[in-house]
């Protein structure tokens, strides 16, 4: 699989404001755990999660916008810094656009990773549209950027390390703290 960024992939990650992800695919690898009594459960990387709560200490804009209904995934999000989680999201876009318009940003202005279809429709529409290395072939085509990562490994860090590396903000004084 070719994971080459567009040309102008570098160019684009120094405009962008605002860092918004899809949940299943991305923070996780895809796969539910089908519990007894029908609880699902999920595993994610402690690496994302480490980028995700250093991005919030430094004011990094960032959001989930999922299709799917966690109370645990809301926990989580909240629990390293994220407050805009929107979950049940059926139509994608349009809650990224509304999004956009509470942070005051243009959809140019932001990066989104995605890994499946309903994805298609925002990253299509964002100014970075990116997706983990074991996105589908449909959301692959429409990337500007594939991680060299797989969902729920790390995919979510490389995306936010790069763009905090551009700011300055990856290794300032915040970094050694959890």
């Amino acid at each position: 699989m070719d994971t080459t960024p567009s040309p102008h992939f570098k160019e684009r990650l120094k405009g962008i404001e605002g860092f918004v992800f899809d949940n299943d695919g991305v923070f996780t690898n895809g796969t539910v755990y089908l519990m007894p009594g029908g609880e699902q459960v999920r595993t994610a990387s402690t690496r994302d999660g480490y980028a995700v709560q250093h991005a919030a200490k430094c004011g990094v804009k960032m959001a989930m916008i999922t299709g799917g209904r966690s109370e645990e995934v809301t926990r989580r999000m909240n629990g390293l810094g994220v407050s805009d989680v929107i979950s049940g999201a059926a139509v994608k876009l349009g809650e990224m656009e509304a999004l956009c318009e509470r942070w005051g940003i243009q959809l140019n202005q932001v990066c989104y990773m995605g890994d499946d279809i309903p994805d298609i429709p925002v990253l299509k529409a964002v100014g970075l549209a990116c997706c983990p290395n074991d996105a589908v072939p449909e959301v692959r085509a429409v990337c500007d950027y594939i991680s060299p990562v797989r969902g729920g490994e790390g995919c979510v860090r490389d995306i936010l390390e790069q763009g905090m590396k551009m700011k300055g903000l990856w290794m300032n004084h915040l970094a050694h703290a959890w």
